[in-house]
């Protein structure tokens, strides 16, 4: 029986809603009816070919659902269960998993390389975008993809601890590690920088900073944990170091991926002081710097895959957050669109109208 999905047809080509024919769970496999996918940016770098995977694909790596059926030898869910999708499922025996850096497996993205499906219309061969293929009514993932969901946490909500809230949440607590008391910037308040913005909150931050273009995303930054609110511009640097004591704050998380940005994020950081950068940006963003800088500044540079994350064990402590009242979700949704709204949903992020859209089947 046919599903419908959204399936990019070719880099830089509109998405389009159409049936996708799925083949039974085999061996190690699970099929996933989709609660909610969330819109990220990520899907974006796939589109305009930024990132470069395998197409014509269902996009969408952000995504929570209920299991329907499971392949043999899947014993951690069973029929029924609410999950939570792992679009970058570590194999444990790399070197980087050895390491216990399971973000940056060597093997995560294998799957994305993998026929996922095939157009209901005409057969062609359909690719499963970053690994889960989340912009459809089901999907069917390996086991290893799929990650029970946190008891007392709705679906619709739990689908963007799957990137989101892993994201900056990580960057925060694992990659810059803040520690009570410090000061901090995110640049960009999009999914992942509400999700940092109340991370830092968590961490205890003492002023939090929020920058982006758009002056009309500060009520919701401001709700997410920042403590001051700058629109961006050609001074926000020095804007910065105003509100710190003239020095720059402790941290700066940068979210957007693109090499002004994070030239500001390094600029408006404390002598000794860490950046973070999280976006995705493409190879034609070129960052400078001079030798002299590098020493005299004495901050650390630094990169920062799904939020040096382990979804296995992070996504328990994110959770209690999420009990506690400490971690709202529902800040991160500032859309909800019904199935056949995802080619609008795409158009609004490309457009930098919006933030976070969560997609309800």
């Amino acid at each position: 029986m046919a599903v419908r999905a959204a399936v990019l047809p070719a880099v830089g080509a509109p998405l389009e809603i159409t049936g996708i024919e799925l083949p039974e769970p085999g061996p190690g496999r699970v099929r996933v009816r989709l609660a909610a996918a969330g819109v990220c940016h990520s899907d974006l770098s796939l589109s305009d070919g930024t990132m470069r995977l395998p197409v014509p694909a269902v996009l969408g790596h952000e995504g929570a659902g209920t299991v329907v059926a499971v392949g043999e030898g899947v014993t951690h869910v069973t029929p029924g269960d609410g999950v939570v999708l792992n679009w970058a499922p570590s194999c444990g025996t790399c070197p980087a998993c050895a390491r216990g850096e399971v973000w940056l497996c060597a093997d995560a993205l294998a799957g994305a390389a993998e026929v996922h499906a095939r157009r209901a219309d005409d057969g062609t061969d359909l690719y499963p975008g970053l690994n889960v293929a989340a912009f459809a009514e089901e999907t069917v993932v390996p086991a290893s993809c799929v990650l029970p969901a946190p008891d007392g946490v709705p679906l619709t909500d739990a689908a963007l601890l799957g990137c989101a809230v892993l994201t900056g949440y990580g960057a925060v607590h694992h990659s810059a590690r803040v520690r009570p008391g410090e000061t901090v910037a995110v640049f960009g308040v999009g999914g992942v920088g509400l999700a940092a913005l109340q991370s830092a909150r968590i961490a205890g931050a003492s002023t939090i900073v929020a920058v982006d273009v758009s002056p009309e995303k500060e009520e919701l930054a401001r709700s997410a944990g920042a403590t001051e609110y700058l629109v961006a511009s050609d001074t926000t640097a020095r804007r910065i170091r105003a509100l710190t004591g003239k020095e720059g704050v402790d941290v700066a998380v940068e979210c957007v991926g693109r090499a002004a940005t994070i030239r500001t994020a390094w600029e408006s950081t404390r002598r000794g002081g860490r950046t973070t950068v999280v976006g995705i940006g493409g190879k034609d963003q070129q960052v400078t710097f001079n030798a002299l800088e590098i020493f005299h500044w004495g901050r650390t540079l630094s990169g920062c895959v799904y939020g040096n994350s382990d979804p296995a064990r992070d996504l328990p402590v994110l959770a209690e957050h999420i009990r506690t009242g400490r971690l709202d979700l529902g800040a991160l949704v500032t859309e909800h669109i019904a199935l056949d709204g995802i080619p609008a949903a795409f158009d609004t992020m490309l457009a930098g109208k919006g933030g976070r859209a969560l997609v309800v089947f």
